[in-house]
């Protein structure tokens, strides 16, 4: 039956083949497509229809039910393009489990996510390499007697693998048959020079040495070069090696919210019906019913909503800063907002354009405020409920479910009557809800990065 199967499907494939000439005019209304198919939040990546057949796949059957994907291969085709199925064409059956189709085996889905993300990964450290190469040619040259290098991604590097994902994908629209993990990778590394940049600047410093001989210190002046890197970001790349015209990265964007929303991994942290609007100023609010009292923003608050994240808005994208500004007005010494903190964020890295912010942001904002930060699993739901009752604050990141449609930073201050309380940066009501635990870990998110879906923070 299994082999019937196989022969069933790969004939369906070749019909999608002949077929998949239309997918190139789909590719051309792909923004009206995928827009709609992000407004259908279930559906993930395959948007409103394959949802139904996702969601339907046991009792259809798993060839029935792949076979009927494969009959709406022209429409879904601009769907399902950024939904990791590199293998989907050329491969029907995943070599982990030969009798389940790869377009309905979710554990092959997520597999090869995972792959394409450690590929990434990789390649940025390589990239990484590549300009700490180029700075110290530059130094080389430069005349200099010593170098500092300030590098913000010491610890691991920053990135959003959906949009590079979906930035290649929409790249091939002309070439959708040569989708594969080894061909994005080969894309990148050639452009991997621009992952990273670097500045330098020039510093006099003064250097006390001592005379061997006669034991006697004297001041000396160096000239010391200062090179700072920076992550040119996705957006940067989608120019510079994807190349991509503006309809394809609309496209792309509206891919990575879907992938984002069928992972449930948090990367696009968007209110999407934020439009300029904001709240009344809230004022000074703190919230006392918890073991530590907490300093409460809101980002849709009059006076943030509208100041600038990067070239985005604190309204719409602000949640990641407003979270880290409500924890650390609420532990450290000082009140930082959150524009304050989307300018530190912004200045050191952590924004995303059009995504909200690198779940790094949050350890880095710990640190850099001299907090002591831990990651956690949703596998320990004891270790945050110890945490609330020792007074620290617990940062999460949320995907799809009561607090966000996509991806949300969420600030968890303490236990009540056996429930959780938070501070949601964008909903001051729900801020004054009790939650279950259960919900909670429930809706995390299920593929964070930087040690999360949850930060212990004390």
């Amino acid at each position: 039956m299994a082999e019937q199967q196989k022969n069933g499907l790969n004939e369906a494939l070749e019909t999608g083949a002949s077929a998949a000439h239309l997918a190139r005019g789909a590719v051309k209304v792909g923004k009206a497509v995928s827009g709609a198919a992000k407004g259908a939040a279930a559906g993930g990546p395959y948007g409103a229809a394959a949802g139904a057949l996702w969601e339907g796949r046991k009792a259809v059957g798993k060839f029935a039910a792949a076979a009927a994907v494969l009959l709406l291969l022209p429409v879904l085709f601009v769907l399902m393009l950024p939904g990791l199925l590199f293998d989907g064409f050329s491969s029907a059956f995943s070599p982990a489990d030969p009798e389940t189709p790869i377009l309905n085996s979710e554990n092959a889905l997520v597999e090869n996510a995972n792959t394409i993300t450690y590929t990434i990964s990789t390649i940025l450290g390589e990239g990484m390499e590549d300009v700490m190469n180029r700075i110290e040619r530059d130094f080389s040259v430069s005349g200099g007697d010593g170098m500092e290098v300030i590098n913000p991604y010491e610890l691991g590097p920053v990135y959003n693998a959906n949009l590079f994902i979906s930035q290649y994908c929409a790249a091939k629209e002309k070439d959708f048959a040569d989708i594969s993990i080894a061909d994005m990778a080969a894309v990148m590394r050639r452009g991997k020079s621009h992952l990273y940049s670097y500045q330098r600047t020039e510093e006099i410093r003064e250097k006390t040495v001592e005379d061997p001989d006669t034991g006697e210190e004297t001041t000396i002046s160096e000239k010391w070069m200062i090179y700072t890197i920076s992550y040119n970001g996705e957006a940067y790349f989608a120019d510079q090696v994807f190349a991509l015209t503006d309809e394809q990265k609309s496209l792309a964007s509206d891919y990575a919210q879907n992938l984002s929303l069928f992972l449930g991994d948090g990367l696009i942290q968007n209110l999407e019906d934020w439009e300029g609007n904001s709240i009344p100023s809230l004022g000074d609010v703190r919230f006392t019913d918890g073991a530590t009292e907490v300093v409460y923003f809101n980002q849709l608050d009059e006076r943030y909503a509208g100041k600038p994240y990067g070239t985005d808005h604190i309204g719409g994208y602000g949640c990641g800063p407003t979270s880290m500004a409500i924890v650390v007005s609420s532990l450290a010494d000082e009140t930082v907002d959150p524009e304050q903190m989307a300018r530190w964020a912004y200045e050191n890295g952590y924004w995303c354009k059009g995504s909200g912010s690198y779940h790094a942001l949050i350890p880095g904002a710990a640190a850099h405020w001299g907090l002591a930060v831990s990651g956690c699993s949703p596998s320990e739901p004891q270790r945050i409920l110890d945490a609330l009752a020792d007074g620290k604050l617990v940062v999460a990141i949320m995907s799809k479910g009561h607090f966000t449609s996509g991806g949300h930073f969420i600030v968890l201050r303490g236990v009540k009557d056996g429930k959780i309380l938070v501070a949601d940066p964008a909903s001051y009501r729900r801020s004054g809800q009790l939650w279950d635990l259960s919900i909670i870990l429930n809706e995390a998110s299920r593929r964070a990065g930087a040690g999360g879906p949850f930060w212990i923070i004390g």
